[in-house]
């Protein structure tokens, strides 16, 4: 979730047919946290090299769901946990043609249910800032890849956060079943993107 992410997205012309559907409705329910621009478009790119299954957390009103459903491949099961009800309705009505889309309502741990996943979005919990961190060993494929959202770019190492530590980020950064970086999208936007180790 990014701030003023949904209006990000008003008068681009190049956007898929189904992320512009996720940002109509992120408009029409009031919701301005969807992902930017910049993370949508990593999303597709990841989402095009993962082969059976997809998992994001925080699925909002559908914006970053819509750009990895259009990146993956025909087949590719994805799969989004969203606590709140509405958004989660409002989501599921974008995907409503999409069968191979699963909107979940609850808890970001009910993600656990569907994995292993061969890409994993943390962008609604699970991402080690305060409400526990997803198990990569548990979540991911050998192989899979894990997508943090939402920091801001490190311009010192170690990263700090409010005058200090990231632990966040450095739990995803040091992680010991992951090779991770930080990868700067914007002036003011970095993610965290990790490949589970053999």
């Amino acid at each position: 979730m990014s701030l003023h992410g949904t209006d990000a997205h008003v008068g681009m012309d190049a956007l898929p047919d189904l992320v512009r559907r996720a940002v109509a409705a992120a408009r029409e329910h009031g919701f301005a946290l969807s992902c930017r621009p910049e993370q949508g478009r990593l999303l597709s790119v990841l989402a095009a090299g993962a082969p059976r299954a997809i998992a994001e957390t925080g699925t909002g009103c559908g914006v970053g769901l819509a750009w990895l459903a259009s990146g993956a491949a025909p087949g590719v099961r994805l799969v989004s946990v969203e606590r709140d009800l509405e958004r989660a309705r409002a989501a599921a009505d974008v995907f409503r043609d999409r069968p191979e889309v699963e909107i979940v309502q609850g808890d970001w741990r009910r993600i656990e249910a569907y994995g292993p996943f061969d890409l994993l979005v943390l962008d609604g919990g699970g991402q080690a800032k305060g409400d526990g961190a997803a198990d990569v060993d548990r979540l991911l494929s050998p192989g899979g890849t894990v997508v943090i959202d939402d920091f801001t770019p490190a311009t010192t190492w170690p990263p700090h956060f409010d005058g200090a530590p990231d632990t966040a980020r450095l739990h995803w950064l040091d992680h010991p079943s992951l090779r991770a970086t930080e990868l700067r999208l914007a002036a003011d936007l970095s993610v965290v993107v990790g490949r589970r180790l053999p």
